[in-house]
């Protein structure tokens, strides 16, 4: 790690000046999937009535996640591992001029960046505020606003961190081989995990509600979707830290696993329901921006391909199937998060055990031998062993 280098502030020798633009650009890309993306896409989605109140859900968790983060919780994710613990670090601050100004460094994992830790710390903001984002979306339509005041700082520091910490910090779960390129279990599977127990506890919205849930507003839902859609290019690919062509690859496969997610959604939609729907095509679009988030620049198109297939029917399957039992129907999960996120998230992760190729893992400074098709079946039991 190279300290500030006074003498030359404009450009230290550390500094890579196009790593450090694209990281900002990745960084701000994934801002704005929060805010406006989901906070309007949750406006069209819902009924009118819960409009203002579900888009004001997500601009709340954006800025109270941002203070948590700068005050304790970035160095809980990303700082020094806390005394024996292998899954959080050591709480603090990061606000000095000095500590923004000096080079990036992940402590317990020793990876080091050509940017300021200033950019790292906002890039793992954005991801984090999100995750909060996405779980709102189970809660709409009946969470009172000052409950989800206090859940969003306890969930952040008590469930994120450890997440991101075990992961992409060097805890126990990166030190046991298990690949999460940018956020497939750290993100969507927590996220619908939180979300559906989440649901549980709070309870079901009124009945009225739950049999009459018309959209408010469909073209303001896409609009939103389509935010998110095209942020994912920062969300995927800002995760090698680089301007690299990993990061090109990411990008790309991204979104061909998105669109075939889509397509094979409203495939489903008009086989079944003998016309596809515009909130299927939403689904469909999230569930392969989910799946392929673990796996974006560690396997190939093909392989993109095959996950956006998969992200697009094995969901749908759980949504319009068995989310139509008895059982799951008991708990109330506004907006399908659980099948969007953690069923996709969980997909997404158990395809890179074995699509990830040595090539892919090589240009992502992975030491991992790829995953199953390059003879590492290994790699898919540590896939199943995250969850």
């Amino acid at each position: 790690m190279a300290a500030y280098n006074a003498s030359n502030p404009l450009t230290p020798s550390w500094l890579n000046e196009g790593d450090n633009a694209w990281q900002l650009t990745a960084a701000s890309l994934v801002a704005l999937q929060s805010i406006p993306g989901l906070a309007v896409m949750y406006a069209g989605i819902v009924k009118r009535k819960w409009a203002i109140n579900s888009a004001f859900m997500a601009f709340y968790a954006f800025a109270s996640v941002l203070i948590c983060w700068v005050l304790w919780a970035y160095k809980m994710a990303f700082g020094e591992q806390w005394g024996a613990a292998q899954f959080v670090g050591k709480p603090g601050p990061l606000l000095t001029m000095d500590a923004e100004l000096m080079q990036s460094i992940l402590p317990t994992s020793g990876a080091v960046s050509n940017f300021p830790m200033s950019t790292m710390c906002y890039f793992q903001f954005v991801f984090a505020a999100i995750t909060v984002v996405i779980i709102a979306g189970a809660f709409l339509g009946r969470m009172n606003f000052m409950a989800w005041v206090i859940f969003v700082p306890l969930w952040v520091t008590l469930s994120y961190t450890v997440g991101a910490f075990s992961i992409w910090s060097g805890g126990f779960l990166a030190r046991l081989g298990v690949i999460d390129y940018s956020g497939g279990y750290v993100i969507h599977l927590s996220s619908g995990t939180a979300g559906w127990v989440g649901a549980f506890w709070i309870g079901p919205r009124l009945q009225q509600d739950r049999d009459n849930f018309r959209p408010n507003n469909v073209l303001l839902a896409l609009v939103g979707a389509g935010i998110l859609w095209i942020g994912w290019n920062g969300f995927n690919g800002g995760d090698p830290y680089a301007a690299s062509p990993d990061a090109g690859a990411a990008v790309l496969n991204t979104n061909v696993a998105t669109a075939m997610s889509l397509l094979t959604w409203i495939t489903l939609d008009t086989v079944f329901y003998k016309k596809p729907a515009v909130i299927g095509a939403i689904q469909g679009m999230t569930t392969g921006l989910v799946a392929i988030t673990p796996a974006a620049g560690v396997v190939a198109g093909w392989a993109a391909i095959v996950i956006g297939a998969l992200s697009g029917s094995v969901p749908w399957i759980t949504m319009n199937v068995l989310g139509k039992t008895k059982s799951m129907k008991q708990v109330d999960d506004t907006l399908g998060v659980f099948h969007t996120h953690m069923v996709a998230g969980f997909l997404g992760g158990f395809a890179v055990g074995i699509f990830a190729t040595i090539d892919g893992c090589a240009s992502f400074a992975l030491t991992i031998p790829g995953g199953a098709i390059d003879g590492n079946g290994r790699q898919v039991i540590s896939s199943k062993s995250k969850v």
